[in-house]
């Protein structure tokens, strides 16, 4: 049985890790054998990896440094859990992926985009997503979200405009690639958007 690569991307607070849960659950609940994971994070390694990039520090953090890290914890993580699961037949929901460091470090940070995306083509070994679901809302709503929760942490502690470029290059991308990339109302309720994603993967007959 084929494996389906699931990914959901958004601004900070978008409510994207919602709903990559809410979809873990509900395949469970279907007797899919499925893993959730996340980026940066998703092996032992790569939690060290999100901790250095997501602490506070009063070094000199450059872009490229950022883009580096992001692509060893990919690298890792490609070949230590997403390459065995979907070889073994598994569904597998990342919460943020290559379109993730595209937004954050091509469009936000300002490194150059083709290299950006040739980073991310070497790190994933040429593992593409099935389906992309960019959860979209406004910046100063998500940033309102997350202040509510819990601290923020470095990347979230950014300025405003910043999150603007970053949501600005989220539609880019969505508008380049409408095949693989569905944008989704992050305004409405979550189990409102929820039903939207069950109904667009029986459609596309992945669950």
């Amino acid at each position: 049985m084929k494996g389906y690569f699931i990914t959901f991307e958004g601004i900070e607070g978008a409510g994207k890790s919602t709903q990559s849960v809410m979809l873990h659950n509900h395949l469970l609940q279907n007797n899919k054998k499925v893993v959730l994971t996340r980026e940066p994070g998703g092996t032992k390694t790569g939690k060290k990896i999100r901790e250095i990039l997501l602490s506070h520090t009063e070094e000199i953090f450059p872009p490229l440094a950022e883009l580096f890290l992001y692509e060893a914890d990919r690298s890792i993580h490609i070949n230590n859990l997403i390459k065995p699961k979907l070889k073994e037949g598994f569904y597998v929901i990342c919460d943020r992926f290559t379109d993730s460091t595209l937004a954050y470090q091509g469009y936000a940070r300002g490194l150059d985009i083709n290299k950006v995306k040739e980073m991310n083509s070497i790190a994933t070994e040429g593992i593409k997503p099935d389906i992309t679901f960019l959860i979209d809302i406004p910046v100063e709503e998500g940033l309102k979200r997350i202040s509510k929760e819990r601290e923020k942490d470095r990347i979230e502690n950014e300025e405003l405009h910043f999150h603007r470029k970053i949501r600005e290059g989220f539609l880019k991308i969505a508008e380049e690639e409408k095949n693989r990339i569905v944008v989704l109302d992050g305004t409405e309720k979550p189990e409102v958007i929820f039903q939207k994603i069950v109904e667009i993967l029986k459609n596309r007959n992945i669950i």
